[in-house]
């Protein structure tokens, strides 16, 4: 068994390697769309695929309570060794839409016994520091679902089927590590029996309500931003002409640089109350919809990539914090089901969000999309404002 000191590394490394799954469709979306004659809409398509699949997912999940009931490190590594399967099939026979659909609908799926359940597992391993602990947990989700588009900036050494078996190899490693290093935790607590009550009865905790309410303002945001990254850059150097960037590297830089958001935010919780990050983190994310515009249209590269590289770092830093207060205030035997229908509803959300931005990209010029983003934070820190220091 793992030293206690290592505990926290392993489930990192064991996150990032499992999630660099999520977006690896959309890393390679111009090359599935060329080997399977894909319409463009095909990128909203597939990303709501693995959204709704972690959706239904995290849904079940949470009605059967399985990550409170079961053994977390053994639902995590199932979860993975499955969701490698759905993700590698990919590479074999002559998809359609329908079948990539499909397949990255069951990745998503699996990936509800990932992400929600990893976060269980810190929660129980770590209860002072939570929000920390936490900061590093999210920030492997961030480079995990960043590590598809550095894969791609190597497009030229290696194919994308290639890039594919790096991510179900990584995917499976991880469960295999995280089963075999990190048994339960002290502080878990079994659920005795089998109570489809809790997955809504959490509701009813007026902090615990607040504090989703806030992750689901935030949510409403995030994913879009990250999925249409490479948009907003490709339409950046096209409204500009001369400007020469390498979208695949930056937006793993954009996207990957969040991590270090979620770590800091982490370490600020320590020192002030998680509330108060939580709400700084996601006011400046809000300011960043609000001032996209203004950035795009300035003829200036490297003022455009800061500006982008600061909302990534903002946009996801209050993530681990809403995750730490949604923990906080429910019982320790409920606390993997109290995330996962929090993760499943916020996801939820990222659905309609992506969506709609699919919709309106040919209908909206580029530069003004993104203020619709901002619809989510405003709505998330109305209810920040109803959350009360612990």
């Amino acid at each position: 068994m793992a030293q206690r000191k290592f505990i926290l590394p392993i489930i990192v490394l064991s996150q990032f390697c499992c999630t660099s799954l999520w977006f690896v469709g959309n890393a390679f979306i111009n090359d599935l769309a060329n080997s399977f004659n894909l319409q463009p809409s095909a990128l909203g398509n597939l990303t709501s695929a693995v959204q709704f699949g972690f959706i239904l997912g995290t849904f079940l999940f949470a009605v059967f309570t399985v990550s409170d009931r079961y053994s977390p490190s053994k639902v995590f590594l199932v979860s993975a060794l499955i969701a490698s399967v759905f993700n590698i099939l990919i590479v074999f026979g002559n998809h359609t839409l329908i079948s990539l659909v499909i397949l990255r609908f069951f990745t998503g799926f699996f990936l509800a016994g990932i992400y929600p359940v990893g976060m269980k597992i810190a929660s129980d391993y770590y209860q002072k520091g939570l929000g920390k602990s936490l900061g590093f947990l999210v920030g492997a989700l961030v480079l995990g679902t960043a590590f598809p588009h550095l894969l791609k900036g190597f497009k030229d050494f290696l194919l994308w089927k290639n890039m594919i078996y790096i991510t179900s190899i990584l995917a499976t490693f991880g469960g295999l590590i995280m089963f075999l290093l990190v048994p339960d935790g002290p502080y878990k607590k079994r659920m005795q029996k089998f109570d489809v009550s809790v997955f809504y009865n959490v509701f009813k905790i007026r902090k615990f309500r607040s504090a989703a309410y806030g992750y689901f303002g935030h949510m409403w945001e995030l994913y879009t931003f990250w999925a249409f990254v490479p948009i907003l850059l490709k339409g950046y150097a096209e409204y500009h002409g001369n400007a020469l960037i390498n979208i695949p590297l930056l937006s793993f830089l954009i996207i990957a640089i969040g991590s270090l958001g979620c770590v800091a935010s982490g370490y600020l919780s320590q020192q002030y109350a998680v509330k108060n990050v939580a709400f700084s983190a996601l006011t400046l994310s809000c300011i960043c919809c609000l001032l996209s515009p203004v950035f795009f249209m300035l003829n200036s590269e490297i003022t455009f990539i800061i500006f982008l590289m600061f909302w990534g770092v903002v946009v996801i830093a209050d993530s681990p914090l809403f995750s730490t207060l949604v923990a906080q205030n429910v019982a320790a035997e409920s606390k993997g089901t109290a995330l996962t229908i929090v993760n499943s509803i916020g996801f939820a959300i990222t659905i309609v969000s992506i969506q709609l931005f699919s919709y309106l990209v040919n209908k909206v010029d580029v530069q003004y999309l993104f203020l619709m983003l901002a619809i989510g934070p405003i709505l998330g820190l109305y209810s920040c404002f109803k959350i009360k220091d612990r």
